[in-house]
């Protein structure tokens, strides 16, 4: 059974064709940087790696071209051989704990929580639409970032505000990247050989996560009510004093919405810099000395440490693995030492020349970076959001 998993970032979309349930995977592409002038796409075939520069202006365009390449390369014939696509969506608000067989009920909850999810719902939304007209016979199943996060304890996902608008509401912490993270969580049950796992996960990439798992579970995780919380991103601010908004719209004139906008799509790494919002344009002027990359850069280290050192309190020092994941935990060589040394006060050292082997780009890609003292093992290890998308949408269908 051929299935498709789509991943519509809020600046990229991953696809991949599987084979299932055999996991085989039939193609596989990486959009990047939809929206700016230098986007690109890599596909992956046969072992074979191939990279085309074009320019993709909107989501929507970036579904087509997957369309393109799997008719181009007779990964299928006919439309109608996607048997399935599973839709990555990011925010499911608490109407759903599980992946859902999408209608248009569905649809309609996924808009009517856009709000809480700006930068991606919406994206997702444009994957999900282009598809269902495209593979009109398919089933098409939302896997929602939020279910994982679903196992977090009262006194980690409620605010200290007013129960009632917990009860009238829903206004609690959501989480998400519930996808990566639970494919971590599953790797490493699996790597460790055993189920009851205490871990930090940081999912680290142009949006950023991370989580305390606690017994194989999601126990806290720092985004909260919507992902625009925690850590510094890539547009994102994170965690902010809530007082400023007010401040700046008695200042300014700027209304909610417009002062909510620069908090989701004009802070964090771009806010610092006003020019750059992938890590990797921050590396190149970093080394160009351009003090406003290397202020982000050290702002965006330090937010890191912070919280994982709190979660490694939160989990009473009985920490399994620290891991590093997505495209910034992945291949940042740089950055993850200046987030682990940070950390040496608890204990926490890394291995240099394993650190410096292992990124997407090298021959390893996954791997322990910690040194032999270290108080405990601190891993690399790529995501694999896809699979776990296709899973749930096999399982749908079956």
């Amino acid at each position: 059974m051929k299935i498709l998993s789509v991943n519509a970032g809020s600046s990229s979309l991953k696809f991949t064709a599987y084979e299932m349930p055999e996991e085989e995977v039939l193609m596989s592409g990486y959009i990047e940087k939809i929206g700016l002038p230098d986007s690109f796409y890599t596909l992956k075939l046969n072992g074979e790696k191939i990279k085309k520069e074009v320019l993709i202006s909107n989501h929507q365009e970036a579904v087509e071209k997957v369309i393109e390449e799997l008719l181009a390369y007779k990964i299928i014939n006919d439309l109608n051989e996607i048997k399935a696509v599973g839709h990555r969506v990011v925010h499911g608000g608490d109407k759903y704990a599980d992946s859902v067989v999408i209608d248009e009920e569905v649809i309609k909850t996924v808009e009517d929580i856009s709000p809480l999810a700006p930068l991606h719902n919406p994206a997702n939304l444009v994957g999900i639409k282009a598809c269902m007209e495209s593979f009109k016979e398919a089933k098409h199943v939302a896997i929602f970032d939020t279910a994982f996060h679903q196992t977090m304890p009262a006194i980690n996902y409620l605010y200290p505000v007013p129960y009632s608008w917990y009860e009238d509401y829903q206004i609690r912490k959501y989480g998400f990247h519930g996808t990566s993270h639970r494919y971590i969580n599953d790797y490493m049950q699996n790597l460790l050989g055993k189920k009851d796992i205490n871990i930090i996960s940081c999912h680290i990439g142009s949006g950023g996560s991370i989580t305390a798992i606690l017994d194989g579970k999601s126990y806290d995780t720092t985004m909260g009510f919507s992902p625009n919380a925690g850590i510094m991103m890539g547009t994102r601010c994170g965690d902010i004093d809530y007082s400023l908004i007010f401040y700046m719209m008695n200042k300014t004139g700027m209304s909610v919405d417009e002062v909510d906008t620069i908090l989701n799509k004009k802070s964090g790494l771009l806010g610092i810099t006003g020019k750059y919002s992938d890590h990797r344009d921050i590396e190149e002027a970093m080394d160009k000395g351009e003090e406003c990359a290397i202020l982000a850069n050290e702002m965006y280290v330090n937010r890191i440490a912070k919280y994982i050192a709190d979660y490694y309190v939160t989990l009473n020092g009985k920490v399994d693995a620290i891991v590093f994941t997505a495209g910034l935990g992945e291949n940042a060589i740089t950055f993850r030492k200046d987030v682990i040394d940070r950390l040496n006060c608890i204990g926490l050292k890394i291995d240099e020349e394993a650190n410096d082997g292992i990124a997407r780009y090298r021959d390893k890609q996954e791997g322990i970076i910690s040194s032999k003292d270290s108080v405990c093992p601190i891993y690399v290890i790529p995501t694999d959001e896809e699979v776990m998308i296709a899973r749930d949408a096999y399982n749908a269908v079956k």
